[in-house]
């Protein structure tokens, strides 16, 4: 896997993530940027730090890696980068063809596809990552855990970052870059560290260990 390899995307809500806020962002490696719900609301990305190296909260998450490791909406791929140099067979999967070409061009190996379109390893991959908010995809957590657990090898883990307030959200979103630009709709989701154990329980994994790293929260279910 360590082949750096780039494929045609495939995958509907992708086109929001191919939006020019999104893709021009990480182009330049800069903000601001953010969801937009249609009450206005706003949660800001952090593209910025996407796009450094790992801090120490990630440094967190790399040391809990095993074997293979699979990185879901792997974004401009400082994960995927730095667990190839430590070693690991690693892949992103990204729906954004920027966000990709970034991850290849810092030294990683990822697909441009969406999660529920078939991946390699389907099964056997070590550890699955769901770092910086991702638990959030396609605005149905059960369903992105169901599939997790179907690409997790039997013996395991998942990786979630998720919110640091308690929190359990379907919403409707389009990125915004503060200016006037913006994508086009789409479902999203966000999870506290209690409404994760409910869906994870349905979906077959099992709570293995909660922690906090500069602010960030994060959750290792196991199978």
């Amino acid at each position: 896997m360590r082949g750096r390899t780039v494929t045609a995307q495939l995958a509907e809500p992708a086109g929001a993530w191919r939006a020019d806020p999104y893709a021009d962002a990480l182009r330049t490696g800069r903000g601001p940027l953010y969801l937009r719900r249609s009450d206005g609301w706003l949660l800001p990305l952090e593209v910025e730090r996407w796009c450094a190296e790992p801090d120490s909260a990630d440094a967190t998450v790399l040391a809990r890696c095993r074997g293979p490791v699979l990185d879901i909406g792997c974004g401009p791929g400082r994960l995927v980068a730095a667990l190839a140099r430590l070693g690991h067979t690693a892949l992103g999967v990204d729906v954004t063809p920027e966000a990709v070409a970034r991850t290849v061009r810092t030294g990683g190996s990822a697909l441009c596809r969406s999660v529920f379109d078939p991946l390699p390893r389907e099964g056997r991959w070590g550890t699955v990552l769901l770092i910086d908010g991702n638990i959030g995809i396609g605005g149905d957590p059960g369903a992105l855990l169901r599939r997790a657990a179907g690409l997790a090898a039997p013996d395991g883990s998942l990786l979630v970052e998720v919110a640091a307030v308690d929190v359990d959200e379907r919403v409707e979103v389009h990125v915004d870059d503060g200016h006037g630009g913006r994508g086009a709709p789409f479902a999203w989701a966000r999870l506290g560290a209690r409404a994760l154990r409910a869906e994870a329980v349905d979906a077959g994994w099992t709570r293995a260990l909660t922690w906090q790293a500069e602010g960030r929260t994060f959750v290792q279910l196991r199978r």
